[in-house]
């Protein structure tokens, strides 16, 4: 399992050789800090896209930027969870991402034919620019389930410990 998780240089190389197998990459992104039946679902019909999913899992200074706070589970850890899931193929492990142009030039090293995400995802806008620079196209895998995310079961646990 542990063959699936590579960082980007390796993810570069490994996207270029599935594209000149005419093969179809996917990409999603992400914390997957606490997997739930969301995450599952989301990653099992983003896979249904194409023929390879590649994750890019955010690394743990990240969450703090985006969420204000630790992730549960450290990026290592998360990786090691997601590499036993049949539907990701590739868990790309990303390191100080600190501006939208540090994901650009990922995507486009990669090139994923898809961009998949969840409805409604406040980001769209950017994804379809990032899969406007590499000729791909951004489609929805899933609605997002609202009572499924990872605050919530924090929250959850949290009630349940008082």
């Amino acid at each position: 399992m542990d063959n699936k998780i590579i960082d980007i240089q390796e993810a570069v190389r490994i996207a270029q050789d599935l594209r000149q197998q005419y093969r179809t990459i996917v990409l999603v992104g992400g914390f997957f800090d606490i997997l739930h039946t969301g995450h599952i679902k989301f990653l099992e019909n983003a896979k249904k896209l194409g023929n390879s999913l590649f994750l890019l899992l955010e690394d743990d200074t990240a969450s703090i930027r985006a969420k204000g706070k630790n992730p549960i589970n450290n990026q290592k850890n998360r990786a090691i969870i997601l590499s036993g899931l049949k539907s990701v193929n590739f868990i790309v492990l990303l390191k100080k991402m600190t501006n939208n142009d540090n994901y650009d030039k990922i995507v486009s090293q990669i090139r994923p034919s898809v961009i998949a995400t969840t409805y409604p995802d406040p980001k769209v806008d950017h994804k379809i620019r990032q899969a406007i620079l590499v000729d791909g196209k951004v489609e929805y895998a899933i609605e997002r389930i609202p009572k499924h995310s990872t605050t919530k079961l924090v929250n959850l646990i949290k009630k349940l410990n008082l």
